[in-house]
Formats: structure tokens, C-alpha cells, sequence
């Protein structure tokens, strides 16, 4: 069976109840017999495509935040292991930390 085609018209329709009412897509799809997945690529491509330098921006931030954050826990863990390791090779350093084997 072959996609339905909508119109572009249609489409900006759909997607202005969601935006602009502040429906859910669920219940906008339900009201047109679409389904949701469909409407929610509509409003999806349209918050893409209507995306604001400030969004933009933000997104750019939360994904260098989550880049730091992962590369702050590898260095944490390394260093871990270093602070180990100095205590295992040296174990008469002062405050080393004791490892048992």
C-alpha cells in the first residue's frame, strides 16, 4: 500500500495545532486519523527547519556539556588508577593509598 500524500498546506495545518495550541500529537492526530509518528516528523522538521540562532546555540552548549562531562569521568578514572598504581610502586609514599592484592 502505498504512503498517503498530503499537502504541504495540510501538513503546516497539522503542525500549527501542535505549535501554536499547544496540543499534544497525539490528540491532533487522533482528530485527523493520522498517525502520531507521522505528525510528530511534521512538527520535528518544522521545529528544525524554524530553529532559532538562541536554539541553535543552545544545542551547540548541551552537546559540548555532555562531550566534557564524559571526557571529565575518563580523566577522573585515570587518575584513579594512577594514584593506585603510585601506591602499589611506591607504598612508603605519604598519603598513598593501600592496595590490597
Amino acid at each position: 500500500m502505498p504512503a498517503a500524500k498530503y499537502s504541504e498546506e495540510f501538513k503546516a495545518q497539522v503542525v500549527r495545532e501542535v505549535i501554536e495550541k499547544d496540543r499534544t500529537i497525539a490528540s491532533v492526530a487522533a482528530s485527523y486519523d493520522l498517525v502520531a509518528q507521522t505528525v510528530g516528523n511534521w512538527v520535528a522538521k518544522y521545529r528544525k527547519d524554524h530553529a532559532t540562532d538562541q536554539d541553535r546555540k543552545k544545542a551547540s552548549e548541551s552537546a559540548e556539556i555532555a562531550k566534557l562531562r564524559a571526557e571529565n569521568r575518563e580523566l577522573r578514572q585515570e587518575n584513579e588508577f594512577l594514584k593506585k598504581a603510585a601506591a602499589f610502586v611506591c607504598p612508603e609514599r605519604k598519603g598513598a593509598v593501600g592496595v590490597v592484592l
